[in-house]
């Protein structure tokens, strides 16, 4: 089954793993939806690239995911441009590193926003359309952070493991129809947040970016490399292919054995 023509709308998608999934559904021949916050005149020429290159219709939505009245424009939006959303990957996400005690409170209420909510309200806007048109596929973006947790980082872990409950409850609501709900949860991939975490790591320890690197990926995960972006781009884009129908209520580690070990 080709994908050609079809509407994929990746949330979180101005750089970094979101821009990379953006890119791959486009040489697929989906019509794409981008999402973030940068202003839109810097993503006329992205916008551009991709509708030459892969024939396609490219569209930006600046709808700030904090606000539930925004997500809904931004959908009808995409209804109006293409029918329906066909592909809805939830990749956005916001963190922030403190004990609970003093974990401020406002940012504890964004990260509920834009890490879940966000999710649960694209994925109710979205479902009735893919019903009429009896196909579907949501993949929502997890972590390993979903099956295990950490010190400081209270709102990342809890937001990522009710992300899978979200998941498993759409799958068990849209059994009944070509319509899948799947999380894919990679680990520590090459974004630019990462990267600038690495360079701070750096300066603070005196070391190079590439020991950092080399320290920072040896204490997470097995095999000490970066999980590829392409790769996990690659794995929604299985999951939207013809054999993987049979595939939804998954929680899909991409963490070279990370949540094994």
């Amino acid at each position: 089954m080709s994908l050609r023509g079809k509407c994929a709308l990746i949330t979180g998608s101005t750089g970094g793993l979101g821009r990379v999934v953006a890119e791959h559904f486009a040489r697929e021949g989906c019509n794409v939806v981008l999402n973030g916050v940068v202003p839109e005149a810097e993503m006329t020429a992205a916008l551009a690239d991709l509708e030459a290159v892969h024939g396609i219709s490219a569209r930006y939505d600046r709808a700030d995911l904090r606000k539930p009245d925004e997500i809904a424009a931004m959908m009808q939006r995409a209804f109006a441009a293409f029918g329906a959303v066909d592909i809805l990957v939830n990749n956005a996400v916001v963190r922030h590193f403190s004990p609970v005690e003093s974990f401020p409170v406002e940012r504890w209420d964004e990260a509920l926003a834009v890490n879940i909510s966000a999710a649960f309200h694209t994925i109710r806007l979205a479902l009735p359309p893919m019903r009429q048109r009896g196909w579907g596929r949501i993949i929502n973006v997890a972590s390993p952070y979903s099956f295990i947790a950490i010190a400081n980082r209270i709102d990342y872990v809890t937001t990522k493991t009710a992300l899978l409950g979200l998941t498993r409850t759409v799958a068990l609501e849209t059994a009944g129809q070509d319509i899948t709900c799947n999380a894919v949860a990679p680990a520590t991939l090459p974004t630019p947040p990462i990267e600038a975490r690495l360079r701070g790591i750096a300066e603070d320890q005196g070391i190079s970016v590439e020991a950092a690197t080399q320290n920072y990926l040896a204490e997470r995960q097995p095999g000490g490399r970066f999980v590829s972006m392409q790769s996990v781009a690659a794995l929604m884009g299985f999951l939207c292919g013809p054999n993987s129908r049979d595939i939804s209520g998954a929680a899909i580690p991409l963490d070279c054995g990370w949540t094994v070990s």
